[in-house]
């Protein structure tokens, strides 16, 4: 492990639980601790604790917040209420994306509160302080704040029960995209309900040193009700199966939004933002790639990332994403592909290990909760 490695607060709590340690983004984060499988089956059935202290957060104030928020994001910022959220993209000119975020304004109505990746986090705040820069003419301030943020998620079906033993409001009417202020066990929280597994839950934002307090004080009112620290192999295959997009697979540089089938993260309708231009162009150009998802039919191996797509013998994409879905029972993933070969129900060829293994397209996503 390098010794440059980044450390959440929680760290050493994982490793007392025996997490199996990873750099992830240059975190020193938890892979696995009981497994990939029975962590992903305590989200579905009970509830899972995540620590995702290697994520950023930025805070956007100034009088013109909402007007530098609606240039560099797809999404209409406009339309969100105090204490909404909704996600948006950060893009390139050319219509590439830098970052999928959430947006969350605040419960006051008085600025924003942006989550970004955090492989991204430099080249986020980077970003968006160069375009600050540009639009002299917007009263804004960009900062970063994640090294005074602590943040971690709570997701299941038993997460709102837990929850209500803790909380100082009552979270279990706040809507789905948003965030309340609140203290849990006595600490001060924003509390999001966004989620990123497929099940409902909550992220907890909080002073970075009180985040332990709040971790132990989860997991300690959670016991009962089957909460378990979930690693982030679980999170990658319980994203997965909900059709949550990673970036620096379902989204790139070299993968635009539309081709990700996230245009409704995209308002072209909206004042111009950058790379609005480019997406309007390539709409009215037609989209020739998209992102779909399928299910092997045929015994053969696991579809992994980067694995050629063909039909009939020729090369039309490439999985993006592939697991052993614990949900289903199958093995399924996503994959960009030329837009003649996509519909559900089509026949796609995966190549694993040199050989065509059958796939068929179905409809998305894999699993949503009843709600």
């Amino acid at each position: 492990m390098s010794d440059n490695v980044l450390k959440t607060p929680l760290a050493d709590r994982h490793v007392a639980l025996g997490a199996r340690m990873v750099d992830f983004a240059g975190w020193y984060m938890p892979v696995q601790y009981a497994g990939v499988m029975a962590e992903h089956r305590t989200v579905r059935e009970t509830a899972g604790l995540f620590d995702l202290g290697h994520m950023g957060q930025v805070d956007v104030s100034g009088p013109d917040a909402l007007a530098f928020l609606n240039y560099v994001g797809s999404n209409n910022t406009s339309v969100l209420e105090p204490g909404a959220a909704h996600y948006s993209l950060l893009l390139y000119p050319d219509g590439g994306v830098i970052d999928d975020i959430i947006i969350y304004r605040r419960p006051s109505g008085v600025g924003y509160f942006v989550v970004i990746n955090a492989a991204n986090i430099p080249k986020d705040v980077d970003w968006l302080q160069t375009q600050r820069e540009n639009r002299l003419d917007l009263d804004v301030t960009v900062e970063n704040i994640s090294d005074n943020t602590g943040m971690i998620a709570i997701q299941g079906p038993n997460a709102e029960q837990i929850v209500a033993g803790l909380s100082s409001t009552d979270l279990t009417e706040q809507p789905y995209f948003s965030m309340r202020e609140t203290t849990v066990a006595g600490i001060a929280c924003q509390a999001g309900r966004t989620g990123y597994t497929g099940e409902d839950g909550w992220e907890f934002y909080c002073d970075i040193d009180r985040v332990g307090d709040l971790w132990d004080a989860l997991m300690k009112a959670g016991a009962e009700h089957g909460l378990k620290a979930i690693g982030l192999g679980a999170r990658d295959t319980l994203r997965l199966e909900a059709r949550m997009p990673l970036y620096g697979q379902e989204l790139s540089a070299g993968i635009n939004p539309l081709e990700a089938g996230l245009s409704w993260a995209v308002k072209l309708d909206k004042d111009d933002f950058i790379g609005r231009d480019a997406l309007a162009a390539a709409k009215e150009a037609g989209i020739n790639r998209r992102t779909v998802g399928f299910k092997m039919v045929e015994r053969g191996g696991v579809p992994r990332t980067h694995y050629a797509v063909q039909v009939d013998g020729r090369e039309v994409g490439h999985v993006t994403s592939g697991t052993s879905s614990p949900t289903l029972g199958e093995n399924i993933g996503l994959a960009i592909i030329e837009r003649s070969a996509a519909g559900v129900g089509k026949p796609l060829d995966i190549i694993i290990r040199d050989k065509p293994v059958k796939a068929e397209q179905i409809k998305m996503p894999f699993y949503k909760r009843d709600r």
